[in-house]
């Protein structure tokens, strides 16, 4: 994507990040009971100079909308009641007029300058805080909410706020400002026709209470609709090779259309109301404005008032209902704005957040790892590691196997740090993963998935994801190493070739080999394999085990693998049995024992 190059940039990157915390903290704090517009006006804070700067200039720029009806009122009475200085008067006027008109361009692009900087600020802002809390949301969020959904929270929510700030920044100003300037032009001319004005604001009450409460509830029904769409055109385009592969096409476009269906009742249900509500608003204002008609027109016929006045008071009845079904109008905005505030504080105000405050950082790392009777519990009835004891030393190549839901991943999830023990302890270098900073550990580990995880960018970006500040002769060494200088010699682009999405344009061995080079680039100190070659073919699965015992080489390493050929040269194996190490040995201590390993291992042959 194509950045900014004005050297006069409005924003900078320091500062958005700088920004970020305030509004994790601000749904933090009001996680128990959200109150959206509350929260809105919250987000401003910092920016309220700009605001303020912002509606001055708006006093200036609107001028013309209470000062042409005064000026169009004198010229009626010069007209009807001339004076001696007729020409001179209405020269005046007009004058007036032209300078008024003119004031309007320069102040109204300044206040748009002032009110964009501050709500796009907010919009950077929250959004940036949204990357920054799913960065800290532990594994088992991002599980349970779909990609789809958070993509429509950090896009569609975070625009819908900042339409609702353009919405209040300008109509709400303008209605405010305005309606109390004629208010009070009109209450120092006529007390009558103020008070007849007056009676079009309960109606406007009257009619909100009425509509409001089902607007909300319909915008809620109509945003979740749209999410789980989101989500199901996500998954939709992930499965497109399974789905063309199975002949699964129409299935998939019933079961789409369905969806997209859906949505559209939900949206015919909202705008159904939103019309409705439009066209009370329509017909009760317009009854107003015949009812001021014929009152100034009995004032003017009854010499109460002057025919300038009666064309004053109709032209500023005319405005002030105008803004109040503005006003009226808000409402479908303030309640698609006010549900996607809360639909953020689904990710902002998230309290399943890993915390590292206050953890002594690591600054080295051995690698010696002690399962002391380790439990661990997604929930109440999924019990999946049920007292593990297992010690791993610093440097060894240990294995784990075990049938599918047997605890393997669970056990990498534990290495890593995703998950901590529900119960027992997990010593690493002595220190229980609970009090180390995560975040200083990860840096000296790697981890190899099973399907490998690459971006839409380079070959050289994927492996030096992270890495920024890689000299050539480094990089050359990594290809060396992760057994890619025939993969990278074979393409035209070389290092410059686009991967696709997820790796798309290369196969399946070509994409491990990016991800070992990844891993061997960042120089851990622990390796952790997720059975990163059980999808290959065997003359790739051997040049990429290779690479693998290259990498593993005096580096604490655990390999999940089902394929027990791949793990002949590992320290030690861990046999995991419903949630519990049953055995644990070199290869030929377990073959002896011809226990559970020497069952698997004569299955597989």
């Amino acid at each position: 994507m194509k950045k900014t190059t004005d050297r006069r940039k409005q924003f900078s990157e320091k500062d958005i990040l700088a920004e970020e915390p305030r509004f994790i903290d601000i749904y933090t704090q009001n996680a128990d009971k959200i109150k959206p517009l509350r929260l809105l006006f919250s987000f401003y804070k910092g920016h309220y100079g700009q605001l303020l700067l912002s509606a001055l200039f708006y006093l200036i720029k609107d001028m013309p909308t209470w000062i042409l009806p005064l000026i169009t009122a004198r010229v009626i009475n010069l007209i009807t009641s001339p004076t001696e200085d007729v020409w001179t008067q209405l020269l005046l006027c007009v004058a007036v007029a032209g300078v008024t008109l003119a004031l309007n361009i320069p102040f109204h692009a300044l206040h748009v300058k002032w009110y964009s900087k501050a709500t796009r600020a907010v919009e950077a802002g929250l959004r940036g805080a949204m990357i920054r809390k799913l960065q800290q949301l532990s594994i088992s969020f991002h599980k349970e909410m779909e990609s789809g959904k958070i993509q429509q929270k950090v896009m569609r929510d975070v625009e819908t706020v900042t339409g609702l700030s353009h919405s209040l920044l300008n109509t709400a100003l303008g209605v405010v400002v305005n309606m109390a300037i004629s208010m009070g032009v009109i209450l120092s001319s006529n007390i009558l026709v103020f008070l007849m004005f007056l009676t079009c604001v309960p109606a406007a009450v009257l009619i909100r209470r009425v509509f409001v409460k089902r607007m909300r509830q319909y915008s809620h029904e109509f945003r979740k609709e749209m999410e789980h769409t989101s989500s199901a055109v996500f998954d939709m385009e992930e499965l497109i090779p399974v789905t063309r592969a199975h002949a699964l096409e129409q299935k998939e476009i019933r079961k789409l259309t369905a969806e997209v269906t859906e949505v559209a009742e939900q949206g015919s249900r909202l705008d159904r109301i939103h019309g409705l509500f439009g066209a009370f608003n329509w017909a009760m204002m317009n009854f107003f404005k015949i009812l001021c008609l014929f009152f100034t027109a009995y004032l003017a016929i009854r010499k109460v008032i002057s025919i300038g006045e009666v064309s004053l008071y109709q032209t500023y009845f005319a405005t002030l209902t105008g803004y109040v079904s503005a006003i009226i109008g808000l409402v479908p905005t303030l309640a698609a704005g006010t549900e996607s505030i809360r639909s953020i504080g689904e990710i902002l105000a998230a309290f399943d957040v890993e915390d590292n405050k206050g953890k002594p950082k690591l600054k080295t790392l051995e690698g010696r790892y002690v399962f002391k009777d380790v439990c661990f519990d997604y929930d109440e009835r999924t019990h999946v590691l049920k007292g593990l004891d297992l010690t791993v030393e610093p440097g060894e190549t240990v294995a784990l196997v075990g049938e599918s839901g047997s605890g393997k991943t669970t056990i990498i999830n534990l290495v890593i740090g995703f998950n901590t023990p529900t119960s027992g302890q997990l010593l690493i270098d002595g220190q229980d993963v609970r009090d180390i900073d995560l975040p200083s550990y990860r840096k000296m580990i790697s981890v190899v998935p099973q399907a490998s995880i690459l971006f839409s960018g380079t070959i050289r970006q994927n492996i030096t994801y992270g890495r920024s500040h890689i000299t050539k002769e480094v990089l050359d060494e990594v290809i060396k190493a992760a057994r890619l200088e025939s993969v990278i010699a074979s393409l035209p682009d070389g290092l410059n070739t686009k991967v696709g999405e997820h790796g798309s344009k290369l196969s399946g061995g070509q994409r491990q080999r990016i991800s070992i080079a990844r891993a061997i680039i960042r120089d851990p100190r622990v390796i952790i394999f997720d059975e990163a070659t059980s999808a290959l073919d065997s003359v790739t699965e051997r040049e990429i085990q290779e690479a693998i015992d290259d990498l593993t080489r005096d580096r604490t390493t655990f390999i999940v693998a089902h394929r027990l050929s791949t793990i002949r040269h590992a320290d030690k194996i861990a046999v995991i049995k419903e949630g519990r190490c049953v055995e644990f040995g070199t290869w030929e201590e377990l073959m002896e024992k011809q226990g559970e390993f020497y069952r698997y291992r004569m299955a597989q042959e």
